[in-house]
């Protein structure tokens, strides 16, 4: 029998895996760094375990999500509005 949150872990990894393309340090370092996250936990059977580490990757998107409308905040804001002196 597969376990019910199969489906749900998949989709966390597939939407950190396509947030990581524009990571700052490359797409690369982070998959490595995702792969070995999932891989760490992959043994992990309790469903409550389970929720717990899907509700960490899912804050892990906001940040990520944030990182990326900041980086795009500042470069419109040094394309905009004249260097503070």
């Amino acid at each position: 029998m597969a376990n019910p949150l199969r489906g749900e872990v998949i989709k966390l990894y597939k939407t950190l895996l396509y947030l990581g393309r524009e990571y700052p340090k490359g797409p690369i370092y982070f998959r490595e760094r995702l792969k070995s996250a999932f891989m760490k936990n992959k043994d992990v059977s309790d469903p409550e375990k389970i929720k717990q580490l899907v509700a960490k990757g899912d804050y892990v998107i906001k940040e990520l999500e944030a990182l990326y409308f900041l980086r795009k905040y500042r470069a419109m804001k040094k394309r905009y509005y004249e260097p503070e002196k």
